[in-house]
Parts: structure tokens; C-alpha cells; sequence
């Protein structure tokens, strides 16, 4: 149906919230307002009240059939936004992951040929896993000729896809000499090597040696050098996945200070904590993500920088694998678990239950955090990111009323654990409309 009308919803953006009707056609909202249905005949009825819309959940961080030692995370492209768009997320960015020495234009072309099953809009970060003096004119290549807006470096996994901090300053000089954005994992790489080889010979070999090897300081020690190497290139700057109370500091302050620093987290940081990896085998092995989950304080701290704003975006980091035959490839030794986990269908729910409805955050928050604040970040806005005229019609009508429980039985996610399992929630995506068109419904 190309043509859609929704009544008696109330629309929230990260400023306003009002009763409106809103009218679709081929795919744009044409309309908002108070609005007569008689004069639009031939349109498609939604009644939306007692309903929130959103503008489609955004997220930014994804790692669909990402290829790993231990096979390809669970979720290929199909499978992973299928899961996205039941819990309320129209549009991802995955990344595009080179081997060390393959041409960006290589990876790229692979990547995107991988990437064509997915079922919303989706674009891509390309990774830069090493560094000679060929891939400044790679990056250029990327920007001009294909529109890459970022790039993701790691500087953790050090002898596979990290790189050093000499080579991210010179990444992150290209970067903002052609306008593009830098994503950077900090961790401090050759520290956690060395813990994770010292932990190994002596024999502690279990999960909870993989949150003791990546202490909090070496992810805010990388921040605060990451920080350092932002103010001196002026390159706009993407922390993902902030784990730790002193890295919301040193960011804070550096977004006080005036630096073009974003900051992301993840649902997993402000919901779980390292107790989880004192659990028995193999059930701790699910947990193993980088960075490994940190303390109470430190959530406390997320949760404060997420309604100061020193959080812009919530992010899952979906990278799942099966605890069987994939994470327990490293039963007997944590550091050769694949380290991720899924959440890319419960990031709306889980964040309107334990944010929203606590009152630790605003309605208007949470539209920023999931939505509006990444469209702006990557060049979406106002195409993506806002319920607005001539925005795409990717729209979520919440029912603030449903309860859940998060179980593997139901969900879409393709692996056999699931991080939140038996978590409650309130509020779900009733309806979720990408371009007009509604690819889910209760």
C-alpha cells in the first residue's frame, strides 16, 4: 500500500511531543496534523491511540556475518534485520572488515555484495586494519567515490585487526582533511595481551579471566589517548561502546572542553555486570564481549551520562555466536572465545523499560538515543531519525502497555543464547513501518 494514514497517535521527537495524524505516500509523510479521514480516501487506517511514534530505531553499530576464527556471527543480513525491525529498528551500519594488507576496495566490494540481503536501509564503516602509505589515498577513495562518511579502527586485537596510535593519527588526520568520522574501540591492546598470556600460564583459563585481563583503566587510558589525538587533528570523533565511569569523565570533559567527540554505549553496559562471568560453564562463556561488562558504579555512571548527554547513542554491538561450537572453542582458554552477543531486537524495549519508564531518562531522550542523535551524527537527518514532513516514513508505534519477557524461545535473533534471557520489559513496537510500508505488526 502506498498510501498510509495514522490517527490519534502521539509523536514524539527529541523536542516535541504532540497528538497528530500523520499521512504517508510512496514511502514520505506528506502530512501532520489534525486530519480528516474523508479526505483521504484509497488510504490504509492505522488508529494509533493511546500509541507513542518514534522515528525508526537507528543503530550504528552492528556486525552482521562478521568473519571470525570460530565462523561468521550468527546473523547474516536477512536474518539480523528481520530481528532489527521487530523490536523497532529501520536502519543499520555494519562495517566492512579488511584482512591485514586487503584493499579497502576489495573488502568493500565483498562486503557489499554479502551485505544486499538486508531488508531496510543499511550503510557501512569501513574498518581500517592496517596501515601503510597506500591507505590515505584508499580512504579518499572511499569518501569521493562511493560516499563512506566513517571509518571504525580497533586498537584492541592487537596481531589481528588492531592497529597503533601513530597509524590512528595518521588515519585520523585523512579523516578530517576529507570530512569523515573516525570510530575508535579503545582498549589498550598490548597490555591485554600480555595480561591474557600471563593469565593462561598460569592456568586460569575461565570467562572471568577475560574481565580481569581488560581491567576499566585500559579501555580510559585509550580513551584518554584517543581524546589527545582527537584535539590534535580536529578529527570528529566516535568512542564506541564506553564501558567505564572514567571514560564518561575524561569524554565529558571533553565535549566541555569543545572537542568533536560522540560517545556511545551499549544496552549490555547498563543493564549487566562482571558478576555474570563468575556464573558456571558454560553458561558464562555468552557473556565474553570486549569490552567485558564492568561494575555497578560504572553503570551508574552510564545511566548519569546518558541523561546529561554526554551519551549520544545507544547502540548493540550485535555480534552473536552459538555457546556451542562457536564460544566454546575457548572453554579451556578465554582468549580464544569470540567475543561478542546479540541484542539488535531488544535495544527499544530494554531501554524504554529501565530508562523511561524509571524516569532515569526522558521520552524525548530515549527518541535521541536510538533515533534522531546517530541520523545527525552519520548524515541521515532529516531523511532518517525524525517524524517530520518529507522525512521516510520509518516509524514505530509503541504500545507502552505490553509486557514480555525476553526468552530464546522467541526470539528472532539466530543463536542459541541470548544475554537478557528472562529479562522483563514494557512497551514493545506494535507496528513498524519502514518507507511506508508495515514490515511488522502485533
Amino acid at each position: 500500500m502506498d498510501q498510509l494514514l495514522i490517527v490519534n497517535g502521539t509523536i514524539s521527537n527529541t523536542e516535541t511531543l504532540f497528538q497528530a495524524d500523520i499521512a504517508i505516500r510512496e514511502g514520505i509523510i506528506v502530512e501532520i496534523g489534525k486530519l480528516n479521514i474523508e479526505d483521504f480516501s484509497g488510504y490504509e487506517v492505522i488508529d494509533a491511540k493511546g500509541k507513542y511514534i518514534f522515528p525508526g530505531g537507528i543503530d550504528p553499530h552492528v556486525h552482521l556475518q562478521l568473519p571470525t576464527p570460530a565462523g561468521p556471527s550468527c546473523d547474516d543480513f536477512e536474518t539480523g534485520s528481520k530481528a532489527a525491525i521487530s523490536g523497532g529498528t529501520t536502519f543499520l551500519i555494519d562495517f566492512v572488515t579488511p584482512s591485514r594488507g586487503e584493499s579497502l576496495m576489495k573488502a568493500l566490494a565483498f562486503r557489499l555484495k554479502e551485505s544486499n540481503k538486508c531488508l531496510i536501509d543499511y550503510t557501512l564503516h569501513v574498518g581500517i586494519t592496517w596501515f601503510d602509505e597506500t591507505v590515505p589515498e584508499q580512504m579518499e577513495w572511499c569518501v569521493n567515490e562511493v560516499g563512506i562518511k566513517s571509518f571504525k579502527v580497533y586498537l584492541a586485537y592487537k596481531g589481528s585487526i588492531g592497529i597503533e596510535y601513530d597509524e590512528l593519527e595518521q588515519v585520523m588526520k585523512t579523516a578530517a582533511s576529507l570530512g569523515a568520522l573516525v570510530l575508535v574501540h579503545c582498549e589498550e591492546g598490548d597490555i591485554i595481551l600480555r595480561n591474557q598470556k600471563r593469565f593462561i600460564s598460569e592456568g586460569k583459563t575461565q570467562p572471568l579471566y577475560h574481565v580481569l585481563s581488560r581491567p576499566a583503566e585500559t579501555e580510559s587510558e585509550s580513551v584518554r589517548k584517543v581524546l589527545d589525538l582527537c584535539r590534535k587533528t580536529a578529527c570528529k570523533t566516535y568512542i564506541v561502546h564506553t564501558s567505564t565511569a572514567k571514560s564518561i569523565e575524561l569524554i565529558r570533559a571533553a565535549k566541555l572542553e569543545g572537542l568533536p567527540v560522540f560517545c556511545e554505549t551499549c544496552p549490555q553496559y547498563l543493564l549487566l555486570n562482571e558478576s555474570e562471568y563468575s556464573k558456571p560453564l558454560p553458561e558464562s562463556l555468552k557473556y565474553v564481549i570486549s569490552p567485558p561488562l564492568r561494575s555497578k558504579a560504572d553503570q551508574q555512571a552510564l545511566w548519569m551520562a546518558l541523561a546529561d548527554g554526554t551519551v549520544d547513542v545507544i547502540s548493540t554491538d550485535h555480534c552473536p555466536f552459538n555457546t556451542f561450537g562457536q564460544k566454546n572453542v575457548g572453554i579451556n582458554d578465554f582468549s580464544k572465545i569470540p567475543n561478542g552477543a546479540g541484542g539488535i531486537e531488544h535495544r527499544l524495549a530494554l531501554l524504554f523499560t529501565y530508562g523511561v519508564l524509571t524516569q532515569k531518562i526522558s521520552l524525548q531522550q530515549f527518541v535521541g538515543l536510538t533515533s534522531t542523535n546517530a541520523a545527525h551524527i552519520f548524515g541521515l537527518y532529516p531523511q532518517k531519525g525524525v517524524v517530520e514532513v518529507g522525512s521516510d516514513a520509518d516509524l514505530v508505534i509503541w504500545n507502552t502497555g505490553t509486557k514480555s519477557v525476553i526468552s530464546l524461545k522467541s526470539q528472532l535473533q539466530h543463536c542459541d543464547s541470548n544475554i537478557y534471557e528472562n529479562m522483563k520489559t514494557q512497551g514493545e513496537a506494535e507496528f513498524v513501518l519502514y518507507k511506508g510500508k508495515i514490515l511488522f505488526g502485533v
